[in-house]
């Protein structure tokens, strides 16, 4: 039988992105690149987001694709509400995959390949879907429309990613893991919706509440985390590159409150989880841990 270390490796491990994951993906971005290449007038698109900070976790979807406009379409887009770029690149996206396939975000439009994750979050390798935004230059940032707000909105992917490295290289290169881990808890469909929304929110305070370096111990390390998610989730939590609004404007007052109190009680269960494992019942350790993350969650 596993130890609750090696069942948390294993765990870790499930959640990265194998050969044949990257495989697909790399074809379903492509598709998508070279189709939005021959609609827009693109000055350059790059991955960004969890898939490209590599704190993605799994069923792997909504891969972030950042199509930068030229600057010649400033005048159709730039000067426009954020709909209008929005709801083209709807049309232009419909056009090949479909309205069933097909739909508008607050700062995007997801393109959803049809696929369906089986009861062990198993997609046979592939990509569910993927999210498209259209940008425009900004000195040495980005500008991305934003619906909700109504207003154009500054970004850097750049200072994200290297925020994201900085991090996991001062936790002994655990960091990135313990954020996929945290992530995929937070997709557990037990929750109904995702207690915390928008997920980057878990990343961009994992960057503070993750702190003190790597002590060795996964267990212990998630019930002092997930406690301290809950203490700060009514926080205010600014954009990392200190550009945009703050990332916990996604999550109303009744939203934190419920993420709180789900948040304290994954502490909870981590603490019950780790009780199990000092009374010797290694098993009801493992199927504790199972219950609060989900089935990527090794049993054996």
């Amino acid at each position: 039988m596993l130890t609750v270390d090696e069942a948390f490796r294993k765990f870790k491990s499930r959640l990265e992105l194998n050969d044949r994951e990257q495989k697909n993906a790399t074809a379903r971005h492509t598709e998508v690149r070279d189709y939005i290449r021959t609609k827009f007038k693109i000055e350059k698109d790059f991955l960004t987001g969890s898939y490209k900070r590599h704190t993605k976790t799994k069923p792997l979807k909504d891969i972030d694709i950042f199509f930068v406009l030229k600057d010649s379409e400033r005048e159709a887009y730039r000067d426009k509400v954020p709909s209008v770029v929005i709801n083209d690149f709807y049309d232009a996206l419909v056009e090949k995959y479909g309205a069933s396939a097909v739909r508008k975000q607050g700062r995007s439009v997801n393109v959803d390949f049809g696929i369906v994750a089986d009861a062990e979050d198993n997609t046979d390798y592939r990509v569910l879907s993927v999210d498209v935004v259209p940008a425009f230059t900004c000195g040495a940032d980005y500008e991305i429309a934003d619906t909700d707000k109504g207003e154009w909105i500054k970004t850097n992917p750049e200072i994200h990613a290297s925020k994201a490295v900085a991090a996991h290289q001062a936790y002994s290169n655990e960091w990135k893991g313990l954020v996929r881990m945290a992530k995929y808890w937070n997709n557990n469909p037990r929750h109904g919706e995702k207690p915390v929304k928008p997920s980057f929110l878990i990343e961009v305070m994992a960057l503070q509440c993750l702190y003190g370096g790597w002590q060795g111990r996964f267990d212990y390390e998630f019930q002092s985390f997930f406690q301290t998610l809950a203490d700060r989730i009514t926080d205010e939590w600014p954009d990392p590159a200190g550009l945009g609004p703050p990332i916990s404007d996604g999550m109303d007052a009744a939203r934190k409150q419920r993420a709180k109190t789900l948040l304290q009680a994954a502490s909870r269960d981590a603490s019950l989880a780790i009780n199990l494992s000092r009374q010797g019942k290694n098993g009801e350790a493992l199927k504790a841990w199972r219950a609060l993350f989900g089935p990527k969650f090794p049993l054996s």
